[in-house]
């Protein structure tokens, strides 16, 4: 590759039941791991390269779905200055798997770094967990638990040499239809799993199998070690993360349609549960593909070399 190389911001979606996680790793499917290869096979990044410069702002891991992640890559100064961002993102589009959206591309500074961003959304469908129980208006009382800044390890995998201090601006139900489906929580970064063992808290919560004390306990005393358990991945989506130059897009709320879960009842028994919960995994992917069908509007525009 040449001396002269441009840094690019790109944003991507994908469905996280397609791959092993979103960070590479060897012998398996990965989201970084596709869109090496593919910029590999366009000529964009060497081939013969065992290293890449080819970075993601927020790791996910297995069965996690992505509405927004963003990411950087270096190329060629030349190669950018000969092609529409249009034309990149097709050309990267085109060779993705069906389950990747390649959204858009912009140049940054060489220095511009995806990981710190200023905030990322999560939103996690609790009524798709089995023997949900919609708690009504005391579920914001407790979302409000996990607001503001404290130690979070009992709501994490906490990793060694991880911070585990983290700052929760807001956590508020997700309504859909007049109907509380879960929620939606904004932080500045999140510890691993730390969302979804937030999402098992909730459930206990609605269960009536822990308290709010408990909860606040396990905040106030993070040296006491309480393990609340981990919600499953296929719930959770990856909103969004924001940047000072690049604002989370607005959403379509038509394009959520979730049906309601079959009320409990004797006729409502296993099966039928199961069934409504496979139904349900198909409208949380059918929600992205409409979502990245907007986000995916494609400008007819040159970069800033050719304005």
């Amino acid at each position: 590759m040449s001396d002269a190389e441009t840094r690019l911001h790109f944003r991507i979606g994908y469905l996280g039941d397609a791959f092993h996680g979103s960070q590479i790793q060897p012998d398996v499917r990965t989201v970084q791991g596709e869109l090496i290869r593919v910029f590999k096979k366009l000529g964009w990044l060497p081939k013969d390269e065992e290293g890449h410069n080819l970075v993601l702002s927020s790791r996910t891991d297995a069965g996690v779905h992505v509405r927004l992640n963003g990411g950087t890559v270096r190329i060629a100064s030349s190669l950018w200055n000969s092609i529409t961002p249009r034309k990149f993102v097709r050309a990267v589009d085109d060779l993705l798997p069906d389950e990747i959206a390649f959204l858009d591309v912009r140049e940054v500074d060489m220095d511009w770094n995806p990981r710190l961003a200023v905030h990322r959304v999560y939103r996690y469908r609790l009524e798709g967990m089995e023997f949900w129980k919609d708690p009504g208006e005391v579920f914001s009382q407790w979302l409000r638990l996990f607001e503001g800044t404290y130690d979070a390890r009992n709501f994490a995998r906490l990793e060694e040499g991880k911070n585990p201090i983290r700052t929760i601006l807001s956590c508020t139900p997700w309504i859909v239809d007049g109907r509380i489906v879960g929620f939606e929580i904004v932080g500045e970064a999140f510890l691993w799993n730390q969302v979804r063992r937030t999402a098992m808290a909730l459930h206990l919560l609605a269960l009536g199998e822990i308290t709010e004390d408990d909860v606040r306990n396990a905040i106030d005393h993070p040296e006491l070690e309480v393990d609340f358990g981990l919600a499953p991945p296929e719930w959770l989506i990856l909103w969004g993360v924001e940047w000072e130059d690049a604002p989370i897009p607005d959403s379509n709320s038509a394009n959520c349609r979730f049906s309601s879960p079959p009320m409990p009842s004797r006729k409502a028994e296993r099966t039928m549960r199961k069934r409504w919960r496979q139904g349900a995994r198909m409208e949380m992917k059918t929600l992205l593909h409409l979502e990245w069908m907007e986000l995916g509007e494609l400008p007819v525009a040159f970069h800033n070399a050719k304005d």
